[in-house]
């Protein structure tokens, strides 16, 4: 690799932002049948998920002792995960429990109030973060960024600029899968330093062992050469952004200056590799579309409102990347004819077996 200088970095990033210089890949092209499909199957799937998945991580102790026992934590979790699946407030998400309760493995009455309070306790969070971690997986192709949640309609994030109550920072995978999140609402770039040592944890477990090659990019808010050292100390290779007026001079990061090396090396490369960052956007835009406006006022209880919804969006478009095959076939199993696989070819024609 060139050792390159600082002048020559600085002459190429305002290069970056116009208009024609870099050459766009192809979009990726949306599988309609096994987008049909995951939604055909999503209420009825997603119903199964959240009583499996929360009976694998959570066992409620035997009684001991005379009067009436605690509320199941399980059972308030899946009340939880019911109510942000289909955002309905507690009033009514009581009077659905008794109608479909058996379809989530709740089985006793959940008053309305007991449900809305469940959201501050540790135990229900915890029970969410095991269910987060169970179904985590990657592609390697991560990135990072920052968005406001909206608290109600008449925020505007766009055009007021301003951190408001809530703010998302999340690393997400080109299947805007998460992998870290954080809703403190700290500065974002300091958050990230957060993620990434969370990340750093993760990468060890075997399940990622697979991964040839992990890529974070990150834009230009986020430019930090002890940010660009950690990530490269956790195995994963930095994409960030540089801003015109940086240097190539490492300043006890070697892989900041390893980073804008490669960029001047192979500029169009580099920022192919950059620009897996917009489904870290895409993500952010479609958490807020999708669920809306974020309902809780405490701190701990809006990390647990968000933690439910990126379960489901982690379900969501997990099982839309498992449906499609590499022979452009969608398998899925029917969950009304037992024992048989339903193949939805190309064409739209359907035929189980």
């Amino acid at each position: 690799m060139v050792n390159h200088t600082t002048k020559e970095l600085r002459e190429l990033v305002p290069k970056l932002r116009e208009k024609g210089f870099y050459t766009p890949q192809n979009m990726r092209k949306i599988n309609w049948n096994a987008y049909t499909t995951n939604q055909i199957n999503d209420i009825v799937g997603t119903l199964h998920f959240i009583r499996d998945e929360v009976d694998k991580v959570y066992t409620p102790p035997k009684k001991n002792g005379v009067g009436r026992p605690p509320t199941n934590v399980g059972s308030l979790v899946k009340a939880i995960l019911f109510i942000e699946l289909f955002h309905i407030p507690e009033r009514k998400a009581e009077g659905w429990i008794i109608l479909i309760g058996a379809h989530l493995g709740i089985y006793e009455r959940i008053d309305d109030r007991v449900i809305g309070k469940s959201y501050q306790k540790p135990e229900v969070r915890g029970v969410l973060r095991k269910v987060f971690e169970n179904n985590k997986s990657s592609d390697g192709a991560m990135s990072g960024d920052g968005s406001g949640m909206e608290c109600s309609r008449k925020e505007n994030y766009e055009s007021s600029k301003k951190k408001g109550k809530c703010y998302l920072t999340s690393i997400v995978d080109s299947r805007e899968i998460v992998q870290e999140f954080d809703t403190s609402g700290k500065q974002e770039c300091q958050v990230m330093h957060i993620l990434v040592k969370n990340l750093k944890e993760a990468l060890k477990k075997p399940v990622n062992e697979a991964l040839s090659k992990i890529r974070l990019t990150l834009d230009a808010g986020f430019v930090d050469k002890k940010l660009a050292q950690l990530i490269e100390d956790a195995g994963i290779e930095p994409f960030i952004f540089p801003k015109k007026n940086n240097t190539v001079k490492a300043k006890g990061s070697w892989a900041w200056t390893r980073m804008v090396n490669k960029l001047i090396d192979n500029v169009q490369e580099w920022l192919k590799e950059y620009h897996v960052r917009s489904h870290a956007e895409s993500f952010h835009s479609s958490i807020k579309r999708v669920f809306g406006v974020v309902t809780k006022r405490l701190d701990f209880t809006i990390n647990t409102q968000i933690l439910a919804r990126i379960i489901h969006n982690k379900r969501r478009k997990t099982n839309y990347h498992q449906l499609i095959s590499p022979t452009g076939l969608i398998y899925t199993q029917s969950p009304y004819a037992a024992n048989k696989k339903i193949v939805i070819k190309k064409n739209g024609n359907c035929s189980a077996f």
